[in-house]
């Protein structure tokens, strides 16, 4: 199939290059040129494993193709998937501006019968607005269709390629059929493609991740009552995971949520239910959490080093709101940081693939430090904020060494805490009976 996918951000860069491994003849389109001319050079303005392996070998085979011309991209293509920014307006909804400018252009090079998908995440009613936008430009035939994306950052191509579902909204039969085509190749060891109303999908894509956003909160404050009460988050955690009602996932407790959905999900959903007279009270009180739980690393290392932190010296190991990804959109490291600062401290900061990203963030008010341990040298303590696999199993004894004061704050439980104690460690997790 021709398939256009407009917008190379994380989701259009996804989505296309995965299209064209499966066979398609697929074009990302762009308005920005400098990252179109990036992207034909095989430099990729984002990192995410086994992304840029993958959209070099489709370039080279003649399959994936990159073009700040939009127009053209969607006179090439019978499928185009919109998958633009929908970033919060002020109001906590989702602007669709970026979304409906998409719409004008397909509506002005409407020409033939096409599949238009909404990928981008879209409150429900969405579908209709692009619908309408494009009928005032084209009398063409065309479906207007909702195909959220589920994807974790750090495993989105394996998540694309291996879904375990894909849902689909649709205004008819016809561009079902044409749809389960094009995932098809996705679906030969069972089908889970997921047929259903528009505005069905467009409200599961919310629903999903308020759901998950609740059980992160919903075990951040657990781990706050395990720490009062003096209780190990841990066991708890698998003790109720367990439970093949509640399940495994999504039952760490952390530094709060962040990235490019969750927060920006969970506002949007809430101001939905503001707009039709609905009280969705748990997703507010998990706004409400996050935002506290926000703040935890930095309490915590004031509880650990003294309320004076003037003058401190802080590592930080981790600055993307979660390992595998260099996403830094509300990582709680940027929170932490902000309030290590102000109180007057000098931030040492690490991350794998992250120190671009944060620098666009923090300028020169923190360091940059290639070297984990290098960020340890002369600081009075380390905060762990991203859960990097390189962090977990390092050299303690050098750690120790490098350190003006053998503290550890761990927002992410990685280490023992009774062998942390044994090493000679001032350590403190979260929900690990230690507030």
């Amino acid at each position: 199939m021709n398939v256009a996918v407009v917008g190379s951000g994380y989701v259009g860069l996804v989505a296309g290059a995965c299209f064209a491994e499966a066979g398609n003849d697929v074009v990302c389109a762009d308005v920005d040129e400098l990252k179109i001319a990036r992207l034909e050079n095989n430099d990729v303005p984002i990192y995410e494993p086994g992304l840029e392996p993958l959209i070099a070998k489709n370039q080279t085979e003649g399959r994936l193709q990159f073009s700040s011309d939009v127009g053209a991209a969607v006179e090439f293509a019978s499928i185009v998937f919109i998958a633009v920014g929908t970033p919060p307006d002020e109001d906590g909804s989702a602007d669709l501006q970026h979304v409906l400018d998409v719409a004008r252009t397909i509506g002005d090079h409407m020409n033939d019968t096409k599949i238009v998908a909404t990928k981008s995440t879209v409150p429900v009613g969405t579908a209709r607005q692009v619908r309408r936008t494009i009928a005032e430009r084209t009398a063409t035939e065309f479906h207007v269709c909702s195909n959220p994306e589920f994807l974790k950052e750090g495993a989105a191509v394996e998540d694309f390629m291996k879904p375990d579902r894909v849902i689909v909204g649709v205004d008819s039969e016809e561009a079902a059929a044409i749809l389960r085509e094009l995932y098809a190749p996705l679906m030969r060891t069972s089908n889970r493609l997921i047929v259903m109303d528009v505005t069905s999908a467009e409200l599961t894509k919310y629903a999903a991740n308020a759901m998950l956003a609740t059980r992160i909160s919903f075990m951040n404050q657990i781990a706050e009552l395990c720490e009062k009460v003096g209780a190990d988050v841990n066991f708890v955690r698998k003790g109720i995971g367990s439970d093949p009602r509640i399940g495994k996932h999504f039952l760490f407790p952390g530094p709060g949520y962040g990235g490019s959905c969750f927060p920006k999900d969970v506002r949007a959903l809430a101001k939905t239910a503001d707009e039709h007279g609905v009280a969705l009270d748990v997703v507010r009180a998990v706004q409400d959490a996050n935002e506290r739980q926000k703040g935890v690393l930095f309490r915590k290392l004031q509880g650990a080093i003294g309320d004076e932190l003037a003058g401190k010296t802080i590592a930080v190991w981790g600055l993307a709101f979660k390992a595998q990804t260099d996403d830094m959109r509300e990582s709680p490291s940027i929170q932490l940081i902000k309030s290590l600062l102000k109180a007057g401290s000098r931030v040492r900061a690490h991350d794998p693939k992250a120190m671009e990203t944060a620098a666009a963030v923090f300028g020169d008010q923190i360091e940059y430090i290639d070297n984990a341990y290098d960020a340890l040298s002369g600081s009075d303590a380390l905060v762990i904020a991203t859960e990097w696999m390189s962090f977990r199993n390092p050299d303690f004894d050098r750690m120790k060494s490098l350190l003006e004061q053998p503290i550890i704050v761990d927002g992410r439980n990685l280490y023992d805490p009774a062998r942390m104690k044994e090493r000679g460690f001032e350590y403190v997790g979260i929900g690990r009976g230690s507030g």
